[in-house]
């Protein structure tokens, strides 16, 4: 027995150190946790309920054979570049949030001197720009502080005119503005100057805008601070950088996916892609971006209708500032019947909403990419043939209680027989609002990567207003509006390594501790990755509320997460799609970073490897040695050589039994 010891001992060695390396190697790795390569804030901390304003990943069209269609395939960035002339630059800003989190998507404007900063509703259905003012007591708590005219050296009230409604002294321009749901917006008319950040081309200029002192409703609960009125008007942003001559009579909007929000958006002109589907746009028809709709096809066949059903009061209008979709009551009761002949086999649950009776699907699975290949195609057709494809994710929104369910964001319109298509049914598609020419476009793009697209192609910030500039009497800001970096873009072509997360529970650390297990689980199923890539790695008390860190790793399968799915889930986290049970309280996103995949020498890639060949080896030599050492002394036993006369000892005979 104390021989078989003495041969394990090298073994034992060898372990010991295989485990020391591990465990070098694993505090290497804890070490640089806290050393993230970028680091990006989501643009707000908690989610909201949905607001519908008043009006009441997917390929490309096929590309023509021409060879203007073959030039623009070898360019993807060529419809980013403006059309008109050098000296009309564009406005591109960034989009935020998600359309079914809070109902809208909403930009970044500055107003004033130094700026201001405020998170606006893009709202193509409003024609007036407003902000909380500082003297109104009667407006909700919102995103940002509440402009403050005395702050800004470059403000102006608007005095009364013939033009104007005025305020009952008769000295300063008011404005009202009433919505369906019964929400209100009133306050005085200002001037100042508007930024629209760094990243744009286009210099800040002076435009009128409204002040708040009022606002009602859903307007004083919600979380954005006020509204960007894009419509048609002399108060609209577009209307009056157009009139100053500054930009082109054009806006363009490119809504983010259903699992990814964010998107762009262009004041002024852009190129279009040679395959982009135009619809004509009536400016006398109606006061709103209306489409001349003739036909909706299901599964490729055309809904028996009469093309006058989407002519009907206004016509067929695109809002941003609404959710869903809404149709006439028979075009709705015929799509709704070809969808459900569609979908027979699927089983239908009930809404995630009890006060309302949406038509809800389960069995569809998570993976928006793979939804087409269930749900039905949805085609648009316009006037001359034009005709937009709709994808599974501009008729459906994700039921948020039922996991791999989908419901259909288009309804009933009431009674009224205007057609309103809301900002569920461009996601993932450019709008060109071609103003000047009195047409609409629609491509068909990944809004996120658009984004990308528009940072790549534009060229410096112009710094300084035209120097010709009506009505220009102020100085610039000797500061223009910071550059802020994108909700939940990360590099191209990046191999994550980690996605680190810091977030707020509004419950103590006792209580919180004893269920570590469990948060990690529902974080997982949440974001829809394994359990063992969620790792728990600190947690911090401040009295009733715990602040923890974790971390999302490459699945087991994988070496690293790609950009698409590290988009996809920092995209859930930003825009609160995470829903944790109550017991765990209200949580809040701190902020999150991505780490790249560590490029490791060929020494710390494959030490594992050289390890364990060595201790194979060695487990082999010494049982090879050990094997042939009791060969040896076996040998030796048997074949012993004693002469004749030499002394043995004497040994007792066994009696023998017969």
């Amino acid at each position: 027995m104390a021989r078989a010891l003495s041969q394990l001992t090298p073994i034992s060695m060898v372990i010991v150190i295989i485990i020391f390396l591990i465990q070098q190697q694993l505090a290497y790795a804890s070490d640089n946790l806290s050393s993230p390569l970028i680091i990006l804030r989501p643009p707000h901390s908690q989610a909201r309920p949905a607001f519908v304003l008043p009006l009441h990943r997917s390929s490309s069209a096929p590309n023509s054979s021409s060879s203007s269609s073959s030039s623009s395939s070898s360019n993807p960035h060529r419809f980013l570049q403006r059309s008109g002339s050098p000296s009309r630059p564009n406005a591109r800003m960034r989009l935020y949030d998600d359309l079914l989190l809070n109902g809208y998507y909403t930009t970044r404007l500055w107003i004033g001197t130094p700026p201001q900063r405020f998170a606006l509703i893009v709202d193509t259905g409003s024609t007036v720009t407003y902000v909380p003012c500082s003297t109104c007591d009667q407006c909700g708590n919102h995103q940002d502080p509440k402009f403050d005219p005395e702050l800004s050296s470059t403000y102006q009230p608007v005095k009364c005119n013939i033009d104007c409604t005025c305020d009952n002294e008769r000295e300063q321009c008011v404005y009202e503005r009433q919505y369906a749901e019964m929400s209100t917006s009133s306050g005085v008319l200002g001037e100042d100057l508007l930024s629209f950040g760094n990243l744009s081309e286009l210099a800040p200029h002076r435009a009128v805008f409204g002040c708040e002192n009022v606002e009602t409703g859903d307007l004083y609960s919600q979380h954005a601070d006020g509204i960007m009125g894009l419509g048609r008007g002399d108060l609209s942003v577009v209307d009056q950088l157009v009139d100053k001559g500054v930009i082109g009579d054009s806006f363009s909007l490119c809504y983010g996916g259903m699992d990814i929000g964010g998107g762009a958006m262009v004041l002024g002109d852009i190129s279009p892609p040679s395959d982009m589907v135009f619809a004509h746009s009536d400016p006398v028809r109606s006061p709103y971006y209306n489409i001349d709709l003739k036909e909706i096809h299901v599964a490729g066949k055309p809904l028996s209708l009469n093309p006058r059903v989407f002519d009907g009061k206004h016509g067929t209008v695109l809002d941003s500032g609404t959710t869903y979709a809404y149709l006439p009551e028979s075009a709705f009761v015929a799509f709704k019947d070809a969808m459900m002949k569609e979908l027979h086999s699927f089983k239908q649950i009930r809404g995630p909403d009890p006060n309302y009776n949406d038509i809800c699907f389960t069995g569809a699975g998570r993976n928006v990419s793979q939804l087409s290949n269930i749900f039905p195609a949805v085609d648009m057709v316009f006037s001359g043939g034009q005709k937009l494809s709709l994808s599974p994710e501009n008729y459906l929104f994700r039921h948020s209680k039922a996991r791999g369910a989908y419901c259909l964001g288009i309804f009933q319109n009431g009674k009224d027989p205007t057609t309103l298509l809301g900002g569920i049914v461009v996601r993932n598609t450019l709008v060109m609002y071609d103003r000047e020419h009195s047409k609409i476009g629609f491509w068909k793009t990944n809004c996120s990567e658009l984004w990308e697209r528009l940072q790549i192609s534009t060229s410096s910030p112009t710094l300084s207003p035209a120097s010709n500039e009506k009505n220009s009497t102020m100085a610039v800001p000797p500061t223009l509006a910071p550059n802020e970096a994108p909700p939940h873009v990360v590099p191209e072509n990046l191999q994550i390594g980690q996605i680190t997360v810091d977030m707020s529970l509004n419950m103590s650390y006792e209580e919180l501790k004893p269920h570590a297990t469990e948060l990690t689980k529902y974080i997982a199923h949440g974001l829809d990755v394994n359990v063992s890539q969620v790792h728990l790695l600190n947690f911090n008390s401040s009295g009733n509320n715990s602040f923890i860190r974790w971390a999302i790793v490459p699945a087991d399968s994988a070496g690293y997460i790609s950009n698409t799915t590290a988009m996809t889930i920092i995209g859930q986290l930003t825009e609160h799609h995470l829903e944790l049970p109550a017991a765990f309280g209200d949580y809040e996103l701190i902020g999150w970073s991505v780490e790249p995949k560590e490029k490791r020498t060929w020494w710390r890639q494959n030490y594992l490897v050289v390890i364990v060949a060595f201790f194979v080896a060695l487990v082999t030599g010494l049982s090879t040695f050990g094997l042939w050492f009791i060969w040896r002394r076996r040998q030796q036993t048997v074949n012993a050589y004693k002469p004749v006369d030499e002394v043995i000892p004497e040994q007792e005979l066994q009696p023998l039994n017969f």
